[in-house]
């Protein structure tokens, strides 16, 4: 695993000197330390429905195809942020990718042979600081490069606390500035009715997706409902080949041409 200090990384409130590590779930254990802490931050902290046979242990039928990243801090062995990455040999198996259950993503069949899908992405309430995320983040632009995958997909939500309004708005936003050319839009199989909405309150952006969308990342369509976490889903896309070259630097080491 990869270790940062991160006294060297320091946020307000961050406790000085406390490390983390970063690599890849190399047993059932480390993949359920990763579901432990799903569980905790999207079935206790955002209420989510989740559909896990075991109750304090988020998972499904995609976990076993999955990769998970995890990150750990190291003076408590705890894992503390999780992503998991949906490989395409590993799709191919599966026969699907999970966002497929809220998108028709007929029109990226092209992409397929070489697309990575991410997904279940959370931190624990207590380590979101920029170290946290940067380790993830890192760890899973190395693997994209290492094994030759080309673009990178998922779903990036937004809470529904308000109703919509601000998934509307962000709609309104991110559809005027950040759309994908129209050879990549999917359709959500559940919409979300924006046209229902107030689309002029404004809305932050969570930032996961923000994240997304300074390294390159298009929107795909209008943003689809997911009842059981009662949130706006929105289809990201990301071809390695558009990733801003300070972004590069920033989480490969290297220029974006590698």
């Amino acid at each position: 695993m990869d270790r940062l200090d991160e006294s060297r990384l320091l946020e307000p409130g961050v406790r000085r000197g406390r490390q983390y590590s970063v690599g890849f779930a190399r047993s059932e254990s480390d993949v359920r330390d990763a579901q432990r802490l799903r569980w905790q931050v999207f079935g206790e902290e955002m209420g989510a429905r989740l559909s896990s046979r075991e109750p304090g242990i988020d998972q499904d039928f995609f976990d076993r195809y999955c990769d998970h990243l995890v990150v750990r801090d190291e003076i408590s062995g705890e894992v503390v942020g999780t992503y998991r990455l949906l490989a395409p040999e590993a799709a191919r198996r599966v026969g699907a990718f999970y966002s497929e259950s809220e998108f028709d993503l007929t029109p990226l069949r092209g992409l397929r042979a070489r697309m990575v899908e991410v997904g279940r992405s959370c931190i624990h309430p207590a380590h979101r600081t920029g170290a946290v995320i940067a380790l993830l983040w890192s760890a899973l632009a190395r693997y994209m490069v290492e094994r030759g995958h080309r673009t990178l997909v998922g779903c990036a939500s937004m809470g529904m606390a308000d109703g919509g309004h601000g998934a509307a708005s962000a709609w309104a936003h991110l559809s005027a500035t950040h759309l994908a050319p129209p050879e990549y839009r999917v359709r959500a199989r559940c919409r979300l009715s924006v046209e229902d909405l107030d689309a002029t309150r404004g809305a932050v952006l969570p930032p996961l997706l923000k994240g997304y969308l300074r390294c390159g990342a298009w929107i795909c369509g209008e943003p689809a409902w997911d009842p059981d976490f009662n949130t706006a889903d929105f289809f990201v896309l990301l071809p390695m080949s558009a990733v801003a070259p300070r972004y590069a630097r920033h989480f490969l080491g290297a220029p974006a041409a590698h």
